[in-house]
């Protein structure tokens, strides 16, 4: 069933009362009981110490959480000039569709600015809301993504595909496009409003993807801010991955497709203006199963090598082999391998029409391969050689863009009988 409006008719009952905005944070959550007390703290507190003269709502814009995240966001007094509308969205579950209403929110409002913080962040502070906002309503810029002081092994997916293609695709080193964390024009809003995606795959958990690199290929202003730590519920990539990966991986490849002719002049990657310094604390440590990584790589092989060696080119699947003939204390997919990896499978999706979810299953051990590999590299590392280890990596597929360019159109035959 297709909606029209994520706002149920309370939200909307609720907006006509409220009538006008300066600013609009919105929170989207599932049950998130043990911590949107604090994100929705933090929220009011920056909001009065750095806009006190400025209305502003806090939308709780929640999935249908079986917690009582709804009635501690209900229960939270505000400061002053605050206003706050709690709701469940209407639509697709996804963190997009909750995006979808907080979005239809400030354009009824007609906010100024509009930002959204995840709601299992518990290490938000007061400062985030002025390190958010103040590039959209002091200096005119579009879109803000955040940069967090992250431990090495946290974020895998932006460190191993999405910062790299973000660069050497689209041209724009935006060091976290799938932060979470963002801040939006009103004329930005307004884009995303109207875009036809919202009942789509892209509004479960592509969304934030597809938010960045929509600003980015339609010319909107874009920068980044620090925010500091970001602590929050991180997961081991060897047990938690699933729908997530999945989803943004089709998500920025569908993304690569329809913006071909924007992206495919590009031969440099520029940064985007920073606001704030970089933190100087640690970040907490997250462990990760680096042997269980390796043998999820390895059994890909022996389950898919047979597609493998069919949509790489013969010394990309001649590395992988080898690669699967090495100890777990010693794996290496190395970088050249994982370029050609990650540019192949762009292009492959490119020109297969079908089976489009199947291929990005598949490939999923590979990415195990790529994140265990990294964890050998830089075992010794503290978290800033790493992250040196991490820029070496994006500027490698931008040198190599040109590997892309070449395979882009030519002709991927499927196999006949693909793996079930």
């Amino acid at each position: 069933m297709r909606f029209r409006s994520a706002l149920r008719p309370y939200a909307q009952k609720r907006l006509e009362e409220i009538e006008k905005a300066d600013i609009v944070v919105g929170i989207p959550c599932l049950n998130n009981e043990k911590t949107i007390e604090h994100v929705i703290k933090m929220v009011t507190h920056g909001l009065h110490d750095f806009y006190p003269k400025l209305h502003s709502v806090i939308i709780i814009s929640d999935g249908g959480s079986t917690d009582d995240t709804r009635d501690v966001a209900k229960d939270f007094q505000l400061k002053p000039w605050q206003e706050k509308v709690v709701t469940i969205y209407r639509g697709m579950p996804g963190k997009g569709t909750a995006l979808r209403m907080v979005f239809e929110a400030a354009t009824f409002l007609d906010a100024r600015a509009c930002m959204v913080v995840d709601s299992d962040l518990r290490s938000i502070t007061n400062n985030w809301v002025q390190r958010l906002l103040e590039p959209v309503i002091d200096h005119g810029f579009d879109f803000v993504a955040p940069i967090y002081a992250r431990y090495k092994y946290d974020g895998t997916i932006t460190n191993n595909i999405v910062y790299n293609l973000c660069q050497a695709v689209f041209g724009k080193k935006i060091r976290q496009p799938i932060g979470g964390d963002f801040a939006f024009s009103k004329n930005l809003v307004r884009f995303y409003v109207n875009q036809d995606v919202w009942e789509t795959d892209v509004a479960r958990f592509g969304i934030d993807v597809w938010l960045t690199i929509q600003a980015i290929t339609h010319g909107f202003g874009a920068c980044q801010a620090h925010l500091g730590r970001k602590i929050h519920d991180a997961n081991d990539p060897s047990e938690h991955l699933g729908p997530m990966f999945r989803q943004v991986v089709l998500t920025l490849f569908q993304l690569m497709e329809d913006t071909e002719e924007v992206w495919k002049p590009i031969t440099t990657a520029e940064s985007v203006p920073t606001f704030g310094e970089p933190s100087t604390e640690k970040p907490d440590r997250i462990f990760v199963n680096a042997p269980k990584l390796v043998q999820s790589f390895k059994l890909g092989l022996q389950q898919f090598g047979t597609l493998w060696k069919e949509v790489f080119c013969s010394d990309c699947f001649d590395a992988l082999v080898a690669a699967a003939n090495m100890p777990d204390d010693r794996f290496r997919l190395p970088m050249d391998t994982w370029v050609r990896v990650l540019y192949e499978l762009a292009a492959t999706f490119h020109n297969w029409p079908e089976n489009r979810r199947l291929l990005v299953d598949l490939v999923t051990p590979l990415y195990f391969g790529r994140v265990a590999s990294f964890i050998n590299e830089t075992s010794g590392m503290d978290s800033a050689e790493a992250e040196a280890v991490v820029e070496e990596q994006a500027d490698f597929f931008v040198t190599n863009k040109d590997y892309l360019i070449e395979i882009w159109d030519k002709p991927h035959k499927p196999p006949e009988h693909l793996p079930l």
